[in-house]
């Protein structure tokens, strides 16, 4: 097993949900976003957040505009759609199930391991 490749597969089934709750709080543009998500260590390269961005943008999650930048050229700035939102608002319920369930896994097994 491939340990490192487990955990990097794990980073990134979470990478939408957290994409999309730091754009709820405020417009980002890339460099941004792929700050915040290397401070909580959920990102080494950068080339995985841009498809991403893509995508989500293709499904009608994010919108972008340009902003002109006192320190280069233009900006790229996301931001949530109404559906973006929405889907926030679903993955989170979803992500709290999942960690509900696994905490609840994850307690049981202990308990057992114990007893």
């Amino acid at each position: 097993m491939n340990l490192e490749n487990t955990k990097a597969q794990m980073r990134k089934g979470v990478l939408e949900l957290c994409i999309l709750n730091m754009l709820q709080e405020r417009d980002a543009y890339a460099n941004e976003i792929i700050e915040e998500l290397k401070k909580a260590e959920l990102i080494v390269v950068e080339g995985t957040l841009y498809p991403l961005l893509t995508r989500l943008k293709n499904g009608g999650l994010l919108a972008y505009r340009w902003e002109e930048s006192t320190s280069g050229p233009p900006r790229k700035y996301y931001n949530l759609t109404e559906l973006g939102k929405s889907a926030l608002k679903e993955l989170r319920l979803t992500w709290e199930s999942l960690q509900e369930a696994v905490n609840h896994s994850m307690n049981e097994t202990n308990e057992n391991k114990t007893s």
